[in-house]
């Protein structure tokens, strides 16, 4: 089975690492989103994607632009599937149309549930007991194709985003070859979305990070968890955004109003919120390392 893949970030990677792999797969191409600097000044670096498939000796297709110039690159190459995990471009109509079998989505939501650029976060956000991932034949419309195959998995409260994304990939890893070989087999049924029971989410903003305190305390720690990658969680004091490290959840008086600093001892800051508190034991001011409450009781008393 003649395979074109389309993905950027290292869970993506984790699934082209596995169908190169394959016996019954040949990787006949690999798209993926051009170098870019991770740092200021620093040289520019592929994506994951890019470093596994350089690693197989694939062929590799950057594209400033999925525009004619790209169209004309790869015109030459049969493929029997284009898979597609977290590319991070809408791939134009006339590439999905160019798959001889389909176009595969692995998408990181049980759809119809959050539809759009941060499933994972939203599942997580929400306070979700459950996720999984969807494989989808890909439509015009963005996450609103057929459902080939549906695979659940349990959302641990201690996880984070990073935690959760890795426990998807690892199922997609698990479950791959599974649904490709039964396409190619001609093995499968579609079902179609209920567009009724869709959810949307949507791409996360840095000023997402900041907390709202008239907000319940396991909705704030929901937060800290889904945004921990990026842009993490911040309260704003003195008019100096504060990044948030490590919390927990603890009771408190009733009496405080939400986003009033109850108590500031070495063994954390404590604010209030709608329903209890937050206990902060790990913190960063702009520009500076990132210190325990300790430290910050020692350093910062008169701040607080």
């Amino acid at each position: 089975m003649r395979i074109l893949y389309a993905g950027s970030p290292a869970p993506s990677a984790k699934v082209l690492d596995h169908l190169a792999q394959s016996e019954t797969i040949e990787v006949v191409g690999v798209i993926t989103q051009p170098d870019k600097r991770r740092k200021r000044g620093s040289a520019k670096e592929g994506s994951a994607v890019a470093n596994v498939a350089k690693k197989h000796r694939l062929n590799i297709l950057k594209p400033h632009n999925l525009d004619e110039g790209f169209k004309e690159s790869i015109k030459n190459i049969e493929f029997d599937v284009l898979v597609v995990s977290a590319y991070g471009k809408i791939l134009p109509n006339w590439l999905l149309d160019k798959a001889l079998i389909m176009p595969v989505n692995i998408h990181y939501s049980l759809l119809p549930k959050y539809r759009g650029a941060s499933p994972i976060q939203s599942s997580i956000l929400n306070g979700d007991k459950e996720t999984g991932i969807t494989f989808m034949k890909m439509s015009q419309s963005m996450d609103e194709g057929d459902i080939i195959e549906k695979f659940p998995i349990l959302i641990h409260d201690s996880w984070n985003k990073t935690d959760l994304e890795n426990a998807l990939s690892d199922k997609s890893v698990e479950k791959i070859l599974e649904v490709l070989n039964n396409i190619y087999a001609d093995d499968y049924s579609l079902e179609k979305q209920d567009h009724d029971k869709a959810s949307y989410c949507f791409k996360v903003q840095k000023q997402d990070s900041v907390v709202d305190f008239n907000s319940s305390s396991f909705s704030i720690l929901n937060k800290f968890r889904a945004l921990n990658e990026w842009p993490g969680l911040s309260f704003i004091h003195k008019e100096i955004t504060i990044k948030i490290h490590k919390l927990h959840v603890e009771p408190c008086d009733l009496s405080f109003k939400p986003g009033e600093i109850i108590s500031f001892k070495k063994e954390g800051i404590t604010i209030k919120t709608i329903d209890s508190s937050i206990v902060i034991t790990h913190l960063q001011f702009p520009n500076k390392k990132i210190i325990s409450s300790q430290d910050a009781f020692n350093s910062y008393k008169g701040f607080f």
